[in-house]
């Protein structure tokens, strides 16, 4: 039924429960997993705006681009060891538009999603981000809960 899940991750607590989540897939007849993990272009224009120059905001992005890639890598041997077959992309942009891209593009049969990310700066239901992407979504979306003590 879900042969292919796209998976956002902004390596959140939340996030990693979503991959367990997952992994549980696989029994379901889950074949293909998108992992996808977007730069926020918000910190992008914050640097900008903190006067940082060009030369050092593209040294913190590819920085930052080579640590998501470390970390899609694990993930991505971890989901290969259990049959997945696995695809990592990076993006930068605002996460919850580049997801919907990514989800056109891809046409997975689920999405699957933590309710909060790294930023929970206090929305009382969901996330900003799972909140767009679940109501601009063309498929299916799998939002999985931050435990009640979190």
């Amino acid at each position: 039924m879900f042969k292919k899940i796209l998976y956002p991750t902004d390596f959140s607590d939340v996030a990693a429960k979503a991959l367990d989540y997952i992994k549980q897939l696989k029994e379901a007849g889950a074949q293909e997993v998108t992992i996808l993990h977007v730069i926020n272009q918000r910190i992008i224009d914050g640097l900008r705006r903190h006067a940082m120059l060009d030369k050092d905001i593209l040294q913190w992005q590819k920085k930052a681009e080579e640590i998501a890639q470390e970390s899609l890598a694990e993930m991505s041997k971890e989901l290969e060891s259990l049959g997945f077959t696995v695809k990592t992309v990076v993006k930068i942009g605002f996460p919850w538009r580049e997801i919907l891209e990514v989800e056109q593009k891809e046409a997975p049969s689920i999405l699957v999603i933590g309710s909060h990310g790294r930023s929970n700066l206090g929305e009382a239901f969901l996330g900003s981000v799972s909140d767009r992407v679940i109501r601009k979504c063309k498929g299916p979306v799998m939002v999985i809960k931050r435990d009640s003590e979190d």
